[in-house]
């Protein structure tokens, strides 16, 4: 067993505290959704730079929630596909508060720090036990250890996957459909090659819509996305979103979303599946409105 404090050699342990995330006020936004976004993204920003109120408690100071007299942070998710206990490593952090005061919002500037740079996404520790009912839990360095025991479980080789959330769970980012098809995510590449289906590809800047299908005898969702996570081709040769390169090289990586609306068995007849597609043209009237409307 690999101890916390072993792996984790800070310069200042006693200006440094450790976060361990679990949601933002609700369990519909999980932290490692957030880490799992992109390096910087603001709500995994917001998240660990949250002051809370000045008083709590009938009075008290809420340290477990504030990054007082600390000027670093080590910010980790709760890594829910394994369990409770478990939390993924989500960057080194420098502390400044920001003056006037803040409370109730984002009340420190974080500034990401190259330390343990090479295990964000990928360094996942375990409690000895789950941490209890708390959003997010800050501890001074020096106490990590001896209140919850962690240890070092798993090191990723790359950028670690959740989970696969079931068909009807599934919405990715461009930059999620890039490392699962990257690395080959056994659990992605099980589920989406082992069915065909009708998918809806939404561009999260205007909120349009275009409806796909994947109908193909052999490989599934699986094959037909392939396609689309190929940064050498964002469009997938489709021709629909061929103008869009002229809102820059990386528009679709930026704002394309990938979701399922419908799946069927591999033996499912190509027209069956193109009947369908054509149905959810409809209901969401992407030929008129969304990015249906190239032939």
């Amino acid at each position: 067993m690999i101890k916390f404090e072993d792996f984790f050699k800070v310069q200042f342990p006693d200006k440094t505290k450790v976060k361990f995330n679990m949601g933002a006020g609700s369990k519909s936004y999980p932290a490692w959704d957030y880490l799992i976004k992109g390096e910087e993204d603001p709500d995994w920003i917001h998240m660990n730079g949250w002051k809370d109120d000045r008083k709590r408690d009938g009075g008290g100071n809420n340290k477990n929630q504030n990054l007082n007299n600390a000027d670093y942070l080590l910010a980790f998710a709760q890594y829910y596909p394994y369990g409770p206990s478990f939390y993924i490593f989500g960057g080194m952090y420098r502390i400044k508060k920001i003056i006037p005061e803040v409370f109730n919002g984002y009340g420190y500037e974080l500034t990401l720090l190259d330390d343990f740079k090479d295990y964000r996404k990928r360094l996942i520790i375990k409690l000895e036990k789950p941490i209890g009912g708390n959003k997010l839990y800050n501890k001074l360095f020096n106490s990590v250890q001896r209140d919850f025991n962690p240890e070092v479980y798993e090191l990723a080789p790359s950028t670690k996957l959740g989970a696969f959330p079931g068909f009807n769970n599934v919405l990715l980012t461009h930059k999620d459909l890039q490392t699962i098809f990257k690395m080959e995510a056994p659990e992605w590449k099980t589920a989406l090659s082992s069915v065909k289906g009708v998918y809806c590809i939404t561009d999260t800047s205007t909120g349009q819509l275009y409806i796909g299908s994947a109908s193909g005898d052999s490989g599934g969702i699986w094959q037909r996305w392939s396609s689309y996570a190929d940064v050498s081709n964002l469009t997938g040769g489709n021709k629909s979103f061929e103008e869009l390169k002229n809102n820059g090289a990386n528009y679709i990586i930026d704002n394309f979303t990938y979701s399922i609306l419908e799946i069927f068995d591999m033996r499912t007849k190509r027209e069956d599946i193109v009947h369908r597609e054509e149905f959810w043209k409809r209901v969401f009237k992407t030929v008129k409105f969304g990015m249906n409307n190239v032939g």
